[in-house]
């Protein structure tokens, strides 16, 4: 998921090996294949089907995944490109040291090589686990945190250096809550019997890895209660993902002494100095849970806390040992909690791990096949055609008054943009050893961290990337003000260049629309055009906001997925209203691409405006797993695929008029209960 600071895509231009890549595969039609829909359902009753059910009927989900739909086709032929780069790399040895092209290869070749860490077995681990095993008391266990946290092994909290939200020129520590090996609190509190079930088989997971650690059968069983019982102690005090979606509640600016006084029982300041970092003020973004960690660690025995940070060590380190530690982690997270039958093969998951790793470095390796400039020059004429009907449409509106108005336009001018990869290529000063992929993984690890830290009392660096460039994914920062538009994402089915225009501002411009409006949307209207959390509205303007809003959560709690299982309005608001005013926005655009020209002949037997609808619908067709399902309900802040396509199109005019959708259908949400913001 993205950063608290920062709303995806969640889940779009290669034109020269991306799209040769897409277009030679078997069957390929460049835009609206019509073999794809079903055209015996009516589109004016359920679009998602008529767009997208001939493909879910001819694709079948992959053993190896939880869910699977156009973009990770996408994610498909952006890995078999990187496998032949990391292939090519990791086959030779004689690169210069500290090359781009060293580390990259080494680190793969290490990661490939199955027998050298079958050997090591769980030496390299040890070390960790002697310094836990070394925790005698309480007063130990602030220093003991920084340790294992500067090595990227979690436990207790979180803590990381952000821009800071209200002073956006500023770096600022972050504390936040943590601690859990469950995705969500409510695995831990609720009730229910799926709930439940998933917390026995959890006991047994961690009874498991403990077990291929090295303890006894029963040992291993006794120590996994103790793991969940602390767990669920900390599950009770965090807070839920709605109240996180908070940034006003989330902005709790704090000095140390503060925050040793309202949150006693744990040495802050001694934390601090273990992990390096020289700080006076802090955020605090729950301090409810900043106290309730801080009571356990001073009320919690010492055994405990070993075993719970003995669990987090071997967890965190599952990947990089024996098989036997990366299966039994696959059979909890990937069978369990996804329902997914099989593992992904070992190549993928290596190149997934270079990628974490070397990010920007393979990145320079993908992008000299992938992403030519002329692809970039079109990504940036279509997002200033969006920029520009988002301006119109801001200007147009009738709920808002001259003053917000003003502000609204003042922010979207000030846009930043980034497409495809970084100007300023990030350096990886670590080593990385071609016998030694534990110690890579831990040491890339640690730089990226201390890479976070040194950031405090420095100026904002406004060339950095949140994602790296093979990235299937897009985003808005919120704080930089800016969006942003990996290489990865800039391909087919996103963008096609032997597609049409409608279809390629349905699919790559409604992604541009969604991220613009981001910057607009309940979380996002919050900051202002430098990225500072600051209210630039009037109080009629905002109330009307809200009105508006409060439509949008009552039609997306009314979807049920699953039976039983709804989708949260409130936990998915801003993705949904970004999701909404993106396509209305991208339909604007596209019509005003076409000023001048003659109407386009349908094709295919499709207009123009329904081509558009079509790519859209297009994007989001996917199959997913009932388990993978019912955890995004819990965790995810964007709604399912086909709640993606039928929710936004069902509150567009200009879909009803594409199709002849008349009231009383589906499709057409009545105007009373229709919401319309952007």
């Amino acid at each position: 998921m993205a950063s608290p600071l920062r709303a995806s895509l969640g889940l779009c231009l290669g034109l020269a090996a991306l799209s040769l890549v897409a277009q030679t595969q078997p069957g390929y039609k460049p835009g609206i294949d019509p073999a794809n829909m079903d055209l015996s359902v009516k589109p004016c009753e359920d679009f998602y089907a008529y767009a997208n059910g001939g493909w879910l009927k001819s694709h079948a989900l992959p053993a190896d995944k939880a869910i699977f739909g156009a973009m990770d086709e996408l994610r498909d032929r952006n890995r078999a490109i990187l496998a032949k780069i990391l292939t090519e790399t990791s086959a030779k040895t004689t690169w210069a040291k500290s090359s781009i092209q060293q580390k990259v290869g080494d680190f793969y070749a290490s990661g490939m090589d199955e027998a050298a860490i079958e050997k090591r077995g769980l030496a390299p681990l040890k070390p960790i686990l002697a310094t836990i095993e070394g925790l005698k008391d309480g007063k130990q266990l602030p220093a003991l945190l920084a340790k294992l946290h500067n090595q990227g092994v979690s436990g207790g909290f979180g803590f990381s250096v952000q821009q800071d939200a209200k002073v956006s020129t500023e770096y600022l520590g972050s504390l936040r809550q943590g601690g859990t090996g469950l995705p969500d609190r409510d695995y831990y509190l609720k009730d229910d019997a799926r709930s439940q079930n998933i917390r026995a088989k959890y006991v047994l997971h961690v009874a498991k890895m403990l077990e291929l650690a090295g303890d006894t059968r029963g040992l291993a069983l006794a120590r996994a209660r103790v793991v969940l019982d602390l767990e669920t102690r900390l599950a009770q005090a965090q807070w839920a993902r709605v109240e996180l979606r908070d940034p006003q509640k989330t902005y709790n600016k704090r000095s140390l002494t503060q925050l040793a006084t309202e949150a006693p029982g744990f040495d802050w300041a001694g934390y601090f100095k273990a992990r390096g970092v020289n700080q006076k003020d802090l955020n605090v973004g729950q301090p409810s849970f900043a106290q309730a960690f801080a009571k356990l660690a001073s009320d919690v025995p010492a055994p405990q806390w070993r075993t719970y940070l003995r669990w987090h060590a071997i967890s965190a380190a599952a990947n990089q040992l024996p098989k036997a530690f990366g299966e039994e982690a696959f059979a909890f997270h990937g069978k369990v909690l996804s329902g997914t039958p099989e593992r992904e093969p070992r190549a993928k998951r290596i190149e997934a791990a270079t990628d974490q790793s070397l990010g920007e470095a393979l990145g320079q390796l993908y992008v000299k096949v992938a992403f030519p400039p002329e692809a970039k020059a079109k990504v940036l004429e279509m997002i200033e055609n969006l920029r520009g009907a988002l301006r119109e449409r801001i200007t147009g509106l009738d709920w808002m008054g001259a003053e917000t108005k003003q502000q609204a336009l003042t922010k979207l001018n000030a846009f930043g943009v980034k497409i495809g990869y970084p100007d300023k290529w990030k350096t990886y000063g670590f080593d990385v050893k071609r016998d030694d992929y534990y110690g890579n993984v831990r040491r890339a690890a640690a730089f990226r961290i201390q890479e976070n830290l040194a950031k405090l009392g420095k100026p904002i660096d406004r060339t950095e990337w949140g994602m790296t460039p093979p990235t299937v994914n897009a985003y808005y920062s919120p704080t930089m003000n800016e969006i942003v538009f990996p290489a990865g994402i800039l391909q087919p089915p996103m963008f096609d260049a032997k597609a049409d225009d409608a279809v390629n501002y349905g699919s790559l411009g409604f992604v541009i629309g969604h991220e613009l409006t981001h910057g607009f949307d309940d979380s996002g209207s919050q900051y202002d055009a430098q990225g500072n959390l600051k209210n630039w509205w009037t109080d009629a303007d905002k109330q009307a906001y809200k009105a508006r809003t409060d439509l949008v959560v009552k039609q997306y709690d009314a979807y049920e997925p699953i039976k039983g299982e709804h989708v949260n309005g409130k936990l998915t608001l801003g993705e949904n209203i970004a999701d909404i005013g993106g396509l209305k926005i991208a339909f604007a655009a596209y019509q005003n691409s076409l000023k001048g020209k003659p109407v386009p002949a349908p094709i295919d037997g499709f207009t123009g405006p329904q081509r558009f609808f079509l790519g859209t619908a297009a994007v989001w067709r996917n199959h997913i797993r009932e388990a993978a399902l019912s955890l995004r309900l819990k965790t995810d802040p964007h709604s399912p695929g086909r709640e993606r396509v039928i929710g936004p199109i069902s509150n567009q005019p200009e879909f009803y008029e594409a199709f002849g959708c008349t009231d009383g259908q589906a499709m057409k949400r009545d105007i009373k209960v229709r919401p319309a913001i952007w």
